[in-house]
């Protein structure tokens, strides 16, 4: 399972974002100052640090030059938005840095840039009697596999890595066609419906009032 530190001192932010990777199937442990964090690399191996930058203690730029020597990747995620923090993170070998507020949607999106370039992303992923293999796109059900058109399969992929999560038409139309949301439009719901009756999710993937559809964990 692929272990992720998160180093944030507003508890809230860290157990957002605990919670948001936990569904994604993420091992997530918090550390709330540096010197903790730095510490906890004594007793655990990790593949990821999301970390912010002002903390008590040891700060986020003086952690990363910690962090640094063991090659493990690190994304900043910080209220420090400035071009000249920005350029200093990155230069310093942050791979990513996300300024708050942020969206979930985008940090797990980050999450899974990064992870898949270290090659630390799982590549299979299972939910009930399906699986679905990233690597290869392809999917199986039942030990039969399912014919999915690419729009059909990216949406399965988006509603895999966020169950429980209500998407927003507007979310599933700009991380699937890449472009804004048209009202009214019945594109969303047309490939959502085609989707599920392949999958079997006719009563797994529901309908949420008002907003588009959930997974139902």
């Amino acid at each position: 399972m692929i272990k992720i530190l998160v180093v944030e001192d507003e508890k809230p932010i860290s157990d957002l974002i605990k919670l948001s990777l936990g569904k994604l199937g993420y091992s997530c442990d918090c550390a709330y100052d540096g010197m903790t964090a730095a510490d906890m690399f004594d007793e655990n191996v990790y593949d990821l640090v999301l970390l912010d930058i002002m903390l008590p203690e040891v700060d986020g730029f003086e952690l990363l030059e910690y962090i640094k020597p063991l090659g493990v990747p690190v994304i900043f995620i910080t209220a420090k938005g400035s071009v000249n923090d920005r350029v200093r993170g990155l230069r310093m070998g942050a791979e990513d840095y996300i300024v708050k507020p942020f969206e979930v949607l985008e940090l797990q999106a980050r999450v899974d840039v990064v992870l898949r370039r270290y090659n630390k992303k799982d590549s299979v992923i299972s939910i009930g009697d399906l699986t679905i293999d990233t690597d290869a796109m392809q999917v199986v059900r039942n030990n039969e596999v399912v014919p999915l058109t690419r729009k059909e399969y990216d949406i399965l992929l988006l509603f895999a890595r966020n169950p429980g999560t209500a998407l927003y038409r507007e979310t599933i139309y700009e991380r699937v066609w890449g472009g804004d949301y048209v009202c009214g439009s019945k594109t969303v719901d047309i490939h959502v419906q085609r989707m599920r009756k392949k999958v079997g999710w006719e009563h797994k993937l529901v309908a949420v009032n008002k907003v588009g559809y959930r997974l139902e964990e």
